[in-house]
């Protein structure tokens, strides 16, 4: 207990699946926890689960495409805490298409923004509440595994996700090069139970999302699907001083998806 005592995190898209988690795991360490999200009830509700629990959370309204709601949130942030320490940008969409010859641009387009455009935003703004601190800080960006090879149906997606891992990696090495003390490192999720499955098309059928537990079986090596908390871990980690020289990196945790 206790490795993230006294920080401040901000988590995008905190109101389920792996936000969520981080967000319990984050405060269950000793953090002071803004859960952020466009669903107001579920946000709300989830940073009442934390408090529930003992830890310290509250809800802010944020969509992350927005940047003067990124604005806001931030500004927010410093007044009611003075420092931001810890950000996960989290929040993401999937947008599948049987083809690339027939995804709407307003699809491609709204996929880029939630994924990509609303991690530079963080970084944008995140950042610089981070170095006005001068505490340093920890930046960990959702990506997938899907960043780091192609998958047919998801080309938006898997372009988004490849997106964030090297924007991970040029900001890394910005803010070494400052001195700043801000490390940037991304996830890579594989096979893990959250709602995004139900907009994933199954595979060899017309309708319906995927058995989870039968695709992992059937395609990761340790033949299990992952859960938010082996996510949260690995943000937890990364967040805290454990990881201290750990920078530009990619974490994958995919159950041995991508070792074949």
């Amino acid at each position: 207990m206790g490795r993230v005592d006294d920080k401040v995190a901000l988590v995008t898209g905190g109101a389920s699946g792996i936000g969520a988690a981080c967000a319990e795991v984050l405060a269950r360490e000793g953090a002071a926890v803004i859960v952020c999200d466009i669903q107001d009830d579920m946000g709300r509700a989830q940073a009442e689960k934390i408090t529930g629990a003992g830890g310290r959370a509250e809800y802010l309204r944020l969509d992350v495409t927005q940047e003067a709601e990124w604005e806001a949130v931030v500004a927010e942030v410093e007044r009611r805490h003075g420092r931001l320490d810890i950000l996960v940008n989290n929040a993401g969409v999937s947008i599948a298409s049987p083809s690339i010859t027939e995804m709407p641009l307003a699809d491609w387009r709204r996929q880029l923004a939630i994924n990509l455009d609303g991690v530079f935003l963080g970084h944008k703004h995140g950042l610089k509440l981070m170095r006005k601190a001068g505490n340093g800080g920890s930046i960990i960006n959702m990506s997938s595994t899907a960043g780091l090879r192609g998958t047919p149906t998801l080309a938006a997606y898997s372009a988004s996700k490849g997106g964030v891992r090297l924007l991970t990696k040029a900001v890394a090495l910005e803010c070494a090069a400052a001195r700043d003390g801000v490390r940037v490192n991304s996830v890579h999720p594989g096979m893990i139970e959250t709602p995004i499955w139900s907009t994933f098309p199954s595979p060899g059928s017309a309708g319906g999302p995927p058995d989870l537990d039968a695709l992992a079986a059937l395609r990761t090596p340790i033949g299990v699907k992952g859960l938010p908390r082996d996510i949260a871990n690995a943000v937890l980690w990364l967040a805290s001083e454990e990881s201290r020289y750990v920078t530009g990196a990619e974490i994958v945790v995919d159950g041995g998806l991508t070792a074949r």
